[in-house]
C-alpha cells in the first residue's frame, strides 16, 4: 500500500510501533467493549500499538483516524469520543509497543484510567496513557533512547 495523500504521507506501508494522540475534551463515561466502562478525565490519551501486517503503519494508523468505524478494537470505544491530535511513530520490524507504554507511563503526569486498555494480548498494565497536558515528544523520544518521528493533525 502506497502511502496516502493527506496527514498520512510521511508514514509507510512499513512495520513499526506508534502513538496515537487523542484528545478528550470533556470526561467521558465510556463502555470499552468486554473490558468494561471506564471513567476518562478529559486531557490526552496515548494510545501505544504495533503494525507489523499488511499495509504496516499507514494502514494501521489510517483505520484510527476513519470515523465512524466498527468498534473492533478498545482503541476504537475511546475514538468515537476523542480527536487524534498526533502520531508518533518509528519504523523497525522489533515489537516496541509494550517498552514504549511502559516509558510514557513512566512519565511525568501520567495515569493510566482504564487497565487492561489495549494489553488484551501482553502482561502490561495498559497500552493507552492520560496526561491532563500535551506530553512532549521530545521527551518520550529521550526516555525510550530513539528517534520518534511526528505528523501533527491538529495544525
Amino acid at each position: 500500500m502506497a502511502a496516502p495523500d493527506g496527514p498520512l504521507t510521511h508514514l509507510q506501508a512499513r512495520s513499526g510501533t506508534y502513538v496515537l494522540l487523542l484528545h478528550l475534551p470533556a470526561p467521558a463515561s465510556i463502555q470499552v467493549g468486554r473490558l468494561g466502562t471506564f471513567d476518562f478525565p478529559s486531557g490526552f490519551y496515548l494510545y501505544v500499538g504495533s503494525a507489523h501486517g499488511p499495509g504496516g503503519l499507514v494502514g494501521r494508523i489510517a483505520r484510527h483516524l476513519r470515523h465512524p468505524k466498527p468498534l473492533r478494537w478498545h482503541v476504537d470505544f475511546l475514538r468515537a469520543h476523542a480527536r487524534p491530535v498526533a502520531i508518533w511513530w518509528s519504523e523497525g520490524a522489533e515489537r516496541k509497543e509494550c517498552a514504549w507504554a511502559g516509558a510514557l507511563a513512566r512519565l511525568p503526569g501520567a495515569d493510566l484510567p482504564a487497565p487492561g486498555f489495549g494489553a488484551s494480548d501482553c502482561r502490561c498494565p495498559a497500552h493507552l496513557i492520560h496526561f491532563s497536558v500535551r506530553p512532549d515528544r521530545k521527551r518520550f523520544a529521550r526516555a525510550i533512547d530513539e528517534p520518534v518521528k511526528e505528523v501533527r493533525l491538529d495544525k
